[in-house]
């Protein structure tokens, strides 16, 4: 998702990148617990090993949530902070991921193919541009075999809008400067969602990406490298 940003940000700042708990190449196994609720205190502890007391931060999606509510719930600091259409403002969460909450052992145990395809029609839903299927392999293949299979079910099963009702009251009490980025054509956070949250964090900034769907990172990576230059310098 980072390789083209993580990649031109790295000529000018020491840049740290990781998977959240659960997803890319971090640890899947059953019954692990990759909710909202835990992905906060692995980022303290993460920060804490990093040795990064005031880091800048660049987020998306449920990175987004996860840097908020580190910041909020555990002391978290940051110096600036950068989101792309994050989760962060009920009500979030597709028709598909409502149908998976309620059958997520029924999707977890359908035949690969069926669930190849399906899980690229997903991913595709999430961006904009026409994609090649060599351009979506890197996303489709943390969530095929028999772990990443489970492991895509798992995590849609333990979306709950309670982590970020938990937080949504205290976003006017950000302690570092926000800007925020959006995708003019984002079918799963709509942008209105952006200017709402624009509206409770005051001294926020929002600029709507022409062009761009949820997946910023590949509708206009030099959209996000822009701001992050302009706003981190």
């Amino acid at each position: 998702m980072w390789h083209a940003i993580g990649r031109e940000l790295a000529r000018d700042f020491q840049v740290h990148v990781f998977d959240l708990l659960g997803y890319g190449q971090s640890t899947m196994r059953g019954g692990q617990d990759v909710s909202l609720g835990v992905q906060n205190r692995v980022l303290a502890a993460l920060l804490g090993h990093w040795g990064l007391a005031r880091p800048k931060v660049l987020a998306h999606d449920f990175g987004g949530a996860t840097v908020l509510r580190a910041h909020l719930l555990n002391g978290c600091d940051y110096e600036k902070l950068l989101l792309i259409d994050p989760v962060a403002i009920r009500p979030w969460g597709s028709p598909f991921v409502q149908h998976v909450l309620a059958h997520e052992t029924a999707f977890a145990g359908m035949p690969a193919y069926i669930h190849d395809a399906l899980l690229a029609a997903y991913i595709r839903g999430a961006i904009h541009r026409p994609f090649s299927d060599t351009e979506l392999d890197p996303y489709l293949a943390p969530w095929r075999g028999p772990e990443g299979q489970p492991a895509f079910y798992r995590q849609i099963a333990q979306m709950d809008l309670r982590y970020t009702d938990e937080v949504e009251p205290r976003y006017g009490d950000l302690r570092c400067p926000l800007q925020l980025l959006w995708g003019e054509e984002d079918g799963w956070i709509p942008p209105a969602r952006g200017e709402t949250l624009q509206a409770m964090v005051p001294g926020s900034q929002l600029t709507l990406i022409p062009k761009a769907g949820h997946l910023m990172q590949e509708d206009a990576p030099e959209a996000i490298v822009a701001a992050a230059l302009r706003f981190f310098s």
